[in-house]
């Protein structure tokens, strides 16, 4: 292996941000497209009050999620069926393939670090349009 293609370390600095299928805006971070991670992604993501996702699920990867600042609601299950409210400082684990749906129904931005053993990121996300309206 040459230098040009051995492996380091980089810093990735949040800027750009894009539009997930999800229909949330994260900000750019630890990816296969920006740093050639093979298998770990990490991004940032806050919601805007009012704000909430399509109903998805993440057909083969796992998610974890750290609130950094805010609270926000994250339906789930097959019918989306069961809740859970996230805090800051709070984290939150959701296996593969369980569809869910997260919003903030608060008056204040919520913001998380979250990081998904995909490192293409948006590869495996399939919305479920049949389950966005299940939830108020």
């Amino acid at each position: 292996m040459d230098n040009a293609s051995k492996p380091t370390c980089r810093v990735v600095k949040p800027g750009a941000a894009y539009d997930g299928k999800q229909g949330l805006s994260y900000f750019e971070g630890i990816a296969a497209e920006t740093v050639g991670s093979k298998g770990i992604c990490m991004h940032l993501l806050t919601i805007p009050p009012g704000a909430r996702a399509k109903a998805h699920l993440h057909e083969t990867h796992e998610t974890a999620i750290y609130v950094l600042s805010g609270s926000a609601v994250t339906w789930y299950g097959d019918r989306l069926e069961e809740c859970a409210e996230l805090s800051a400082g709070e984290m939150m684990y959701i296996p593969a393939g369980v569809p869910h749906l997260p919003a903030n129904i608060s008056d204040a931005p919520c913001s998380a670090v979250i990081a998904r053993t995909d490192p293409n990121e948006q590869e495996s996300v399939v919305l479920l349009p049949e389950l966005d309206g299940l939830v108020a």
